[in-house]
């Protein structure tokens, strides 16, 4: 059974109004949802109100979703909607530092950058980079944001953008080409980051 006819059944069964496919609905999205989300926003916490509430939108406009879109893509589209949403709520909002802790129940830990087992000068370079770009992106604007990271990060297609973002398919990749000289603007400081030896 492919995912495209098991999205189909499950949303059929939805707007039925049967809970138990929107559970699984739920548990087949999530993660995904909350890997985009966290992207975009670089906080585990925010990452999860947003998601929390495209979900929660998901359940309340499930009976007018048509199925000539992906589930995935609407899914998408409902995300960056939430996020953008929640950027206009808190234009200043609190940025935290990557060497930064963590306070948790069972006490304090130092944030960790991921380990990709390469030596510590290949790894302070990853890092520096790693860094260079999360700056820059936070200097665009949150629409450029959303589209680089739906297609360079998420891998999503120019056309998958297009139905996200509900915008013409010219608009999409012109939009998206800006941003990526916006990006190589903001890291024009930083090129030697990114020359290849």
């Amino acid at each position: 059974m492919s995912q495209a006819y098991d999205d189909t059944v499950l949303i059929g069964q939805c707007q039925k109004g049967d809970r138990t496919s929107f559970d699984r609905l739920v548990e087949k999205y999530e993660h995904r949802a909350y890997q985009y989300a966290y992207r975009l926003t670089r906080d585990s916490d925010e990452a999860a109100d947003i998601v929390a509430e495209a979900f929660l939108r998901v359940y309340n406009a499930i009976g007018n979703f048509r199925s000539q879109a992906a589930f995935g893509t609407w899914l998408y589209r409902i995300l960056t909607n939430c996020y953008l949403d929640q950027r206009k709520k808190d234009k200043s909002r609190f940025q935290t530092s990557l060497e930064a802790t963590i306070q948790t129940a069972s006490g304090e830990f130092e944030r960790q950058v991921e380990d990709t087992r390469d030596g510590p000068v290949e790894e302070t370079e990853r890092a520096a980079r790693e860094e260079a770009v999360q700056e820059a992106l936070e200097k665009m604007p949150d629409y450029q944001r959303a589209m680089l990271v739906m297609f360079h990060i998420e891998g999503l297609a120019y056309e998958e953008i297009a139905e996200a973002l509900d915008l013409p398919l010219g608009t999409v990749k012109s939009r998206l080409n800006r941003a990526r000289v916006a990006l190589r603007d903001h890291l024009a400081s930083n090129m030697e980051l990114f020359q290849i030896s």
